[in-house]
């Protein structure tokens, strides 16, 4: 599957590395749909890749709600009658907390964005894919997904269940003509990480300094291409080096 011309779908596309997405598989020559929860950020990436003499259109939404994942995978559906590439992204993080003092209220919303989020974005993503016999599907983890990860435990235990989602998931669907894979990045610049100090030597490791979005975003173009085409269920850190 050739990306020019495609129908790529990305959820969390507001900022960060889901709007450097965005931007990357715009200039390949796809027809980008922004999805997020807030409406500026969604609408500035969306202006971004028309900008670029792209096409695209955003839809607000909240992954963690039924209806919304239901309403943007139905919205693409009926718009361009498929979908080839789903960047399975939006996530938010929690305020570093003892796992003892970690409100129930934080756990739940985390728990709901992230996974549940990520959850149904495959329920119904899948469907659309299956009918059509091929698609890739690369989900948003962490090395927080990967390793034991201090102060953030309803954070990691989300992450650790969307490498599960992942696996699981390529398993039953790559003789579908369907590749399911997640990339598991380190610390990386931006909104959503501006209150951590990014500058931690211990945080980066090796390379001593976090990652831009558009060294994640590479990644994930990659894995959306042909290029990757024997790559299903592979969990992928991008981390400096952090995990070795």
């Amino acid at each position: 599957m050739s990306l020019k011309n495609g129908v790529a779908l990305i959820t969390g596309a507001g900022s960060g590395i889901g709007r450097s997405v965005s931007l990357k598989l715009a200039e390949k020559g796809m027809c980008v749909v922004v999805v997020d929860l807030d409406e500026k950020g969604g609408e500035e990436t969306l202006g971004l890749i028309k900008d670029s003499g792209s096409e695209g259109i955003f839809i607000q939404a909240d992954v963690s709600k039924y209806s919304d994942v239901e309403k943007y995978v139905s919205t693409v559906k009926n718009m361009y009658g498929r979908i080839d590439v789903f960047f399975n992204n939006a996530g938010i993080l929690s305020k570093p907390t003892l796992l003892a003092d970690y409100s129930e209220e934080m756990f739940d919303r985390v728990i709901a964005v992230n996974l549940k989020g990520a959850f149904l974005g495959l329920k119904h993503v899948l469907k659309v894919m299956e009918g059509q016999q091929s698609g890739v599907i690369i989900n948003t983890a962490s090395t927080a997904g990967v390793q034991s990860t201090a102060y953030l435990g309803g954070y990691s235990a989300s992450k650790h269940g969307v490498v599960g989602l992942t696996k699981t998931a390529a398993v039953e669907y790559g003789s579908k003509g369907i590749r399911i894979n997640a990339i598991c990045p380190g610390g990386v610049e931006t909104n959503m990480t501006k209150h951590m100090d990014m500058n931690n030597p211990e945080q980066n490791g090796p390379l001593r300094r976090p990652a831009s979005p558009e060294e994640i975003a590479n990644v994930v173009c990659f894995l959306a291409s042909e290029e990757a085409g024997y790559m299903n269920g592979s969990i992928v850190t991008i981390d400096g080096g952090l995990t070795a």
